[in-house]
């Protein structure tokens, strides 16, 4: 699931319910350092086409299992943040499915198909019957959002996360914690 499309419009959802992009800018993550770290583990991992190497599968695995691991340090001392808990669920559920299917994030064959995607290079492998099977890519992103492919569970709830995370952090009116009301007399 490709999450930046969906980011934009939380910014534009928390703009148009009040938010602030100063507020967004001025949000303090805590080990920042992990986050690019993360990235940079991708990176070797999975490199892009004009990388002028490429990651075996088994070092490939073992690298973004440790790119993972960062995120969910990451995550867990950023906790005070509204919409990490739901990010680190997303993550915690990924995680599981991909270590319960030998390293690799199953799609479920009809779902795969139904997003127009070949059986042999993307993100996930065809598997008709993987373990936890209620966690893997199982449904398809629509044709019409941009750069289209399949989804689990996990990546519903990083998405719900991120963009709960964005207007928390854009002080939306409609999320401001209230003071609880006490009755008089």
């Amino acid at each position: 699931m490709v999450y930046v499309p969906l980011l934009a419009v939380a910014v534009f959802t928390g703009l148009a319910l009040g938010g602030r992009l100063r507020a967004l800018a001025s949000i303090r993550l805590r080990a920042m350092w992990l986050f690019y770290l993360a990235i940079a583990l991708q990176f070797v991992a999975f490199p892009p086409v004009f990388f002028p190497f490429e990651t075996g599968d088994g070092v490939s695995r073992a690298v973004w299992l440790a790119s993972y691991g960062c995120l969910l340090v990451a995550g867990a001392l950023n906790l005070r943040l509204r919409g990490v808990v739901l990010v680190l669920a997303g993550m915690v559920s990924n995680l599981l499915a991909v270590v319960a299917n030998g390293g690799v994030m199953p799609a479920l064959p009809e779902a795969a198909h139904a997003a127009g995607l070949a059986p042999a290079k993307y993100n996930s492998v065809t598997h008709a019957e993987p373990h936890l099977g209620w966690l893997v890519d199982r449904w398809a992103a629509p044709d019409w959002v941009p750069l289209a492919n399949v989804f689990s569970v996990g990546d519903v709830l990083l998405a719900l996360g991120g963009v709960v995370l964005v207007l928390a952090a854009m002080d939306v009116p409609l999320l401001r914690r209230r003071a609880p009301r006490v009755a008089l007399g």
